[in-house]
């Protein structure tokens, strides 16, 4: 692929015929306006979206949009690896700017904030939130794992869904979510577990978010993961611009992609491709309350 090719942007789909939800993308890192962004989804029969917060500055937008937008929701949260830039600091944070030690006064702060944006009527979770052990180092563990627990607090208190940011932590967010009892409503976000995950996440009844790594070569244990889960309680997303699905790997994702993950679970998991639409688009308004 050369360079011009890795930097363009995909072609569109053909449209699905059943319309369904990108349950996770991130708008505010994509090129091109929001609302052309929407349009294209639109016109391939993705008519829904989840902009999902990962920051102070990004949560407030993803609520902002949401209230300007019909069929976008938001959600709010402080990432897994932003807490402890906030408290203990980071040279390249989300800005790409020095950040100094805040302390914990800071996540109080910034916490208190997440809170009174969940309130919100078009902010329908709190996420993503969860435990990141690849990014952060054991300095900033206990620091994840405090502001997971706070995170599902908020969540509970206000009705809205828990969407978990899972990598290298499978065992540690499990078990928080059963000390803490989790919510009415969990979703898995990029889920990266294996099918022996699945099976508990079932038994929960958590919701499990797949992206484009599904369609990687090496994703096995995704698509044995996609085999389990029942199918109400599977999701599709493309946690855009990043894991743009084959054959467009390492190009621009963005949500208008989605039919073309959305094709490919259905192969892989053996049913009808308006059948996973029409389940897709009901499990997310039942994951979401919308």
């Amino acid at each position: 692929m050369s360079k011009n090719e890795k930097a363009s942007a995909p072609p569109l789909p053909e449209p699905l015929r059943v319309a369904v939800a990108d349950s996770h993308t991130h708008l505010d890192m994509q090129e091109g306006t929001p609302a052309e962004g929407l349009a294209k989804a639109a016109s391939v029969g993705v008519a829904t979206v989840v902009q999902v917060g990962c920051d102070i500055p990004g949560s407030r937008w993803a609520a902002g949009l949401a209230a300007e937008h019909e069929g976008v929701w938001a959600t709010v949260a402080l990432h897994p690896n932003e807490a402890p830039r906030i408290v203990l600091g980071d040279p390249d944070g989300w800005s790409g700017q020095r950040r100094a030690p805040g302390g914990q006064a800071a996540l109080e702060e910034a916490l208190a904030e997440i809170d009174a944006l969940a309130a919100l009527p078009q902010v329908l979770g709190v996420g993503e939130t969860g435990l990141d052990y690849f990014r952060t180092g054991p300095e900033g563990t206990a620091v994840q794992h405090e502001s997971f627990r706070r995170h599902i607090d908020i969540a509970k208190r206000h009705g809205k869904a828990l969407v978990i940011h899972d990598r290298e932590a499978h065992e540690d967010v499990l078990r928080i979510l059963e000390e803490e009892g989790a919510p009415e409503r969990v979703v898995l976000h990029c889920y990266s577990g294996d099918g022996a995950m699945a099976k508990v996440c079932a038994e929960r009844g958590y919701f499990m978010s797949f992206a484009g790594n599904v369609t990687f070569k090496s994703a096995t244990e995704l698509r044995d993961a996609l085999v389990v889960a029942p199918l109400d309680l599977v999701l599709v997303e493309t946690d855009a611009p990043f894991l743009t699905p084959a054959p467009y790997r390492g190009r621009p994702n963005a949500p208008y992609l989605i039919p073309v993950t959305l094709r490919a679970m259905a192969r892989f998991k053996g049913v009808d491709e308006d059948d996973l639409a029409a389940a897709v688009a009901a499990n997310t308004a039942r994951a979401f309350g919308y």
